[in-house]
Formats: C-alpha cells, sequence, structure tokens
C-alpha cells in the first residue's frame, strides 16, 4: 500500500548557502584563473564591513577558500566583527592598526604595515583602523567562509556565536608580538615557523627547499592555532619551480619579482597566468601548476591555503612532493614536455636574460 504526499517544491540543488551570501552582501564578485592587480580592483560600498570591498572567488577557489579585498579609508576604522571562520589578512598598501578581544578579556592592539601577515583568532572580536590620514589601506583576506557557511547555512549563527574559543585565544600578552616557536618539518629545521604576525612577507627569512627546484626556498607558517595554513616561497632569477598539483582553495600572492605560471588538467589544456607584483591567482583542485621566473630579481609569493596545518591537520590528501610516475603529484624535470622549456627559454632571450635553469 503506498500514500501519496504533497509536493512542497523543486530543489535545484544548485545554489548553495555561501552563494546566497555572497550576492546578498552587495559587493563585487570577481571570478576567472587570476587577478592581475590587486590594487587596481574596482571595490565597491560594504555597509557589514563600513567600508569598501570585493570578493574574489576564482575557479580554483572551489568553494573550498574565498577572499576579499578591503579598503579602510583614511583616518577611518572598519566596523568591529566576530566569526566562525578562519581569516589570514595580508596588507597590501598602507599602515594601521588592529584591535582585538575575546569575551570579557581586556583590548589588545597591535600595529601593521604594507607586507604584514596576520590571522584572526576563531570568533575573537577585532577591528581595523587606518593609521594614515591621508590614504586608503587596502587588505586581502582568505577565508574558509564558504565551508563553514555551507555546514551551518545559517548566517546568525556563524556571526553572533556567543562561544569563547579560548584555546585559540585567551587574551594572551604578545599574541601578535611577531615571536613565534620554529619546527622541523621533514627532518629540516626552519622549514615551520608558528607565529600569529609576521611583520614583513617580502623580507622574511626562508629556508633551503630543494624538492621543488627553481633554486627554491620556503618557510610554512602555523597561525592562530587554525586548519588554515600559509607559506612563503621564493626561487631563484632564471630558473623555474617543478610542476606539481594538490587540493582546491589555495590563493597564491605575488610579493616579489614578474614571471608567469602555467596551469592544466592532466591531459588538458595549459591556462598561462601572467604575474607581478600584486597578481593573485588560484590554481584549480589537482591541475598541475609550474611557476616561471621573468625577471630580474628573485620571484616571491605568499600562498594562504584552505588547509595545510601540521599541528591541526584535516586529514584529508592535499599535496605532496611524490613524482608523477609513483605519486602521482609532482613531475620531475626529466619527465615534463619538452615544450615547457623551450617556451621559458624564448621568454627570458625575448627580454634578453640568460638562464632558463630547473636547478
Amino acid at each position: 500500500m503506498t500514500t501519496e504526499q504533497p509536493i512542497a517544491g523543486e530543489l535545484s540543488g544548485r545554489i548553495t548557502s555561501y552563494e546566497r551570501w555572497l550576492e546578498a552582501e552587495g559587493i563585487p564578485v570577481y571570478g576567472g584563473y587570476y587577478v592581475e592587480d590587486l590594487a587596481a580592483l574596482r571595490l565597491g560600498p560594504w555597509p557589514r564591513q563600513g567600508g569598501n570591498g570585493c570578493y574574489i572567488n576564482l575557479t580554483g577557489n572551489e568553494q573550498a577558500s574565498d577572499a576579499y579585498v578591503c579598503e579602510i579609508a583614511p583616518g577611518k576604522s572598519l566596523k568591529p566583527e566576530k566569526h566562525l571562520f578562519e581569516e589570514t589578512l595580508l596588507i597590501l598598501q598602507g599602515r594601521g592598526a588592529t584591535t582585538i578581544w575575546n569575551g570579557g578579556s581586556r583590548q589588545q592592539t597591535f600595529e601593521w604595515q604594507e607586507g604584514s601577515l596576520f590571522a584572526m583568532p576563531l570568533n575573537a572580536w577585532h577591528q581595523h583602523f587606518n593609521g594614515q590620514g591621508d590614504k586608503p589601506v587596502r587588505f586581502l583576506a582568505a577565508t574558509n567562509a564558504p565551508v563553514v557557511i555551507n555546514l551551518y547555512h545559517n548566517i546568525n549563527f556563524v556571526f553572533n556565536n556567543s562561544y569563547v574559543f579560548t584555546d585559540r585565544y585567551g587574551g594572551e600578552e604578545g599574541y601578535f608580538s611577531g615571536q613565534g616557536k620554529l619546527y622541523r618539518v621533514a627532518g629540516q629545521t626552519g622549514r615551520s615557523w608558528e607565529t600569529n604576525f609576521i611583520p614583513d612577507v617580502r623580507r622574511f627569512q626562508l629556508y633551503e627547499l630543494k624538492e621543488r627546484g627553481g633554486g627554491g626556498s620556503a618557510v610554512i607558517f602555523e597561525m592562530a592555532n587554525n586548519t588554515m595554513a600559509a607559506h612563503i616561497a621564493e626561487f631563484a632569477v632564471g630558473a623555474y619551480k617543478k610542476a606539481h598539483r594538490h587540493g582546491p582553495g589555495a590563493n597564491v600572492v605575488i610579493v616579489r619579482g614578474e614571471g608567469y605560471s602555467l596551469m592544466w588538467p592532466q591531459g588538458g589544456e595549459r591556462v598561462r597566468v601572467p604575474w607581478r607584483a600584486g597578481s593573485l591567482f588560484v590554481p584549480p583542485g589537482r591541475w598541475f601548476h609550474q611557476h616561471f621566473n621573468a625577471g630580474a630579481e628573485p620571484a616571491r609569493y605568499v600562498a594562504l591555503k584552505f588547509t595545510g596545518s601540521r599541528k591541526y591537520p584535516l586529514g584529508i590528501k592535499y599535496l605532496s612532493s611524490e613524482m608523477v610516475k609513483t605519486g602521482p603529484d609532482q613531475i620531475e624535470y626529466q619527465d615534463e614536455d619538452p615544450a615547457i622549456r623551450a617556451m621559458y627559454e624564448n621568454e627570458l632571450a625575448g627580454k634578453g636574460m640568460p638562464g632558463g635553469a630547473s636547478r
């Protein structure tokens, strides 16, 4: 025996809770594979934040992470806020300060400048201030808001939850002092630095990283006890890195140098991304990508990632340095398409530069 039930409506399954919230924010949203210049993006009035802003949801974000650019007017501040998603900020232009507090704890204020990188402790109150009276501040933030909003699909819960995560931030003195702890990664000291504030990513000391090639160096950050992670990488003049792939949501921001990257799905067409200081791109999940220095100085970038914390891993495979023959996540130089190296050598020759070294 069957009983007919009334049909309440049709569920498309196409629009996520995050997408609905994004539309309600009412500011520009940029897509595609890359942003050429974060400083040149058109922003719109952002009532929730109290400044101007835009969202950046590139193809490679895949609702694992997102990014936004926010601008604070000269001598002004944003509104205080807290939220249940993790957030890492990179100052693009200007200088100022942030005040943070948690429940009944006293307020703590720290200053920042262009190039500073820091993470907001989960669900802690914070407010950003422009310390200049004649110029705006502009910063980039990467978050895991898509995952959190889609999981709970309740905006009031995400932004107005009273729970205090004292394990993330308990009002500790000097939380944003820039001090930190050094850890070993794969037996190498200096590869991982636990901190909550980096004064200037353009000048932070890096350590040799041979696995990716390109005469590279890097450092990995553990910040604010987050599951999101960040790292800085640099590679030499006239050199390029090995092709590799990982999961989605790694927001790569160029902070020094010029060049290009290639991105492609296995067996698919390559997408060329030109970049310089201020560019942003996000390799799509499981797409190979390869970075080429085509400038006269070492190229350096900051990657703000959906996951990658070694202290609080999510338990999913995100990346490795294994060769494609066994991995399959990295292509060794001897196994790459010869056209890739030829393209790079032509690029350097066109600029009158020697090079093409894979190192």
